[in-house]
This record gives structure tokens, sequence and C-alpha cells, in this order.
């Protein structure tokens, strides 16, 4: 049976959820339920979702408006600025959304609808999913799995600390679902999606090359390439984890979001002081095989 996928993204400012969309588009083993957007401009982002499943003739998948402003903290992110490959562009034929948060209902009763069978993947900060377990507390025990991409684990950074970008643009929600008891919880962090690199220029061929879902993101990609000179698949290798685990080898671990106002605020730490370990934690990536997966679902 192909797996159930509820996908909850910030598609619109780092290219990669773009990239990740394409390819659950393309992946026969994908029952893409439906689509949630969060962070600034949420109903921008919904259109760039909806120009990709459109570029794939995935009009069938619900597409879902969600919460602008992250649980306490300053937003960090209040642009969707790839939405800029849309305007004015006919090119890359989409629905428009209201403001309205539509989100958070339609996850409600779209897991109660499939109880044990559907994979959440978060792959932008948590915001949506923290509303959602706040709200209705029987959800996460109704889900068969989250698997996100968030957090730094394994390595830190130049200043030392465990920061991601993910998780600092809403920490209190993230540490709001890493405490919820869940069947099954596994992040895939920064210090490993970052060994799966591509330049710009490989990048452009290869979605060229694939064509379909990827038309309408190799646009949105040259936004993104104004100031960045290469792709880092960070959301893509969370995305193919879910259909081939042996990608990523994983540890179990307890992960915890230091909520300390200050430098630290947002740091994904594993707490290992106990038996209770609840979480998976990717700790490598054999990045070839995740190449060579990926493009052998969506083309080029």
């Amino acid at each position: 049976m192909p797996n159930k996928i509820i996908l909850d993204t910030d598609i619109g400012s780092d290219i990669d959820d773009a990239v990740a969309l394409a390819y659950l588009l393309r992946q026969p083993d994908c029952q893409l339920l439906g689509i949630t957007t969060v962070t600034g401009e949420p109903e921008r982002r919904a259109a760039l979702a909806s120009a990709i499943c459109r570029a794939a003739n995935r009009n069938d998948v619900p597409i879902h408006v969600g919460t602008d402003l992250p649980l306490l903290v300053a937003p960090r992110q209040t642009r969707a600025t790839q939405a800029e490959a849309l305007d004015g562009n006919d090119k890359f034929p989409h629905a428009t959304f209201g403001r309205e948060n539509t989100a958070i209902p339609f996850l409600r009763d779209t897991i109660r609808a499939h109880p044990g069978e559907i994979t959440l993947l978060p792959i932008g900060p948590l915001t949506n999913i923290a509303l959602l377990f706040a709200q209705y507390p029987d959800l996460p025990g109704l889900l068969k799995q989250i698997v996100l991409m968030g957090g730094r684990f394994f390595t830190r950074s130049g200043d030392g600390s465990g920061l991601e970008w993910n998780i600092i643009c809403d920490p209190h929600a993230a540490a709001r679902v890493f405490q919820t008891d869940i069947l099954s919880l596994t992040a895939v962090g920064l210090d490993v999606t970052e060994q799966c690199r591509m330049d710009a220029d490989a990048c452009r061929q290869r979605f060229a090359k694939a064509g379909g879902p990827l038309t309408p993101v190799a646009a949105m990609a040259e936004v993104w390439f104004r100031h960045a000179s290469i792709v880092t698949f960070h959301d893509p290798l969370a995305a193919a984890l879910i259909f081939d685990p042996d990608l990523c080898k994983t540890e179990a671990a307890r992960v915890e979001v230091d909520l300390q106002s200050g430098r630290a605020l947002g740091q994904t730490l594993l707490v290992n002081d106990g038996p209770h370990k609840p979480h998976h934690v990717a700790k490598s990536v054999h990045a070839e095989a995740f190449f060579q997966h990926y493009f052998a679902i969506v083309g080029g």
C-alpha cells in the first residue's frame, strides 16, 4: 500500500521545500493526502505548492494555509520570496488562497479519518503541528509516524551551538512537538543534510532534464540562486527517508529544545541520561545513494 503522507512546509524560502514536493509528487509509493503551509505569507506559499502540483498534473492534492506567526518569538521569516517566480508569469498556473487558517481543521479531520496510517512530514517551523497537538491531544496517537527536517545533533556550528533554522524560527513549537508522546518520531538534522549538496549549474541541468514538477521549481530556484550558489537537499532527504530508510543511519535518543533566552534559544539537545529514548535521529547519510534515489524518482 502507498504511504499516506501529509506535507507541512514553509515552501518559498529555501528552495529545498519545492525540491522535496516535486519528489513526493513523482514518488509512486506516496499517496499525498495534502499540503499545509506555515510562516510568513502562507497564502503565497500555498500558491507555490499549487503551481508545482499542477505542473505534475496533480490537481487532486488539497492545499491549506496555516499560521504565519510563531508561538512566542518574533518572526524571522516574513516573506515567501520565491513567490516572485509566479508574479506576472502565466507559464505556471496555480490556485490563489486567502489568509484563513484552514490547515488545522484539515489536519485534524484527515488524521482522524486515517487512524494509524499517516506519516506527517514537517519540513518547516513546527508551529502548525504544535497548535494542532495543543488543540487536539488525541491526534499524536492517531499518527503512524512523524519524520521531520530540523535540528542539529552531532556537530556544532562555528559558535559551538546546535542551532538550525526550522527550530529557531519557532523553538517553543518545536519543544512542544518533541515533548509529545508519538508512536514514532524521526528527526533529520542539519549536520546530516548538509552532506547532500549540489551546485547551481548541476541543479539547473538536472531540473531541466526532469521537467514536470521541477519546471516551476527551476524558476523558483533562480530566485534562490541570486544569493546562493548551491542547493542543499535538506527536506528531500527527510522525504526520501520515509521510502528508503537505509539512506541514513539513525540513533535512538531523547531530543530536547533549549528554551532559555539568549544565543542558545532553540538549540536541539540529545539527552541520554535514562532509558527513555522516544526519538530517532539521523546520524549519517549515504549521499551518493540519496542522489541516485532522488533522481531515479523525479527523472533528470
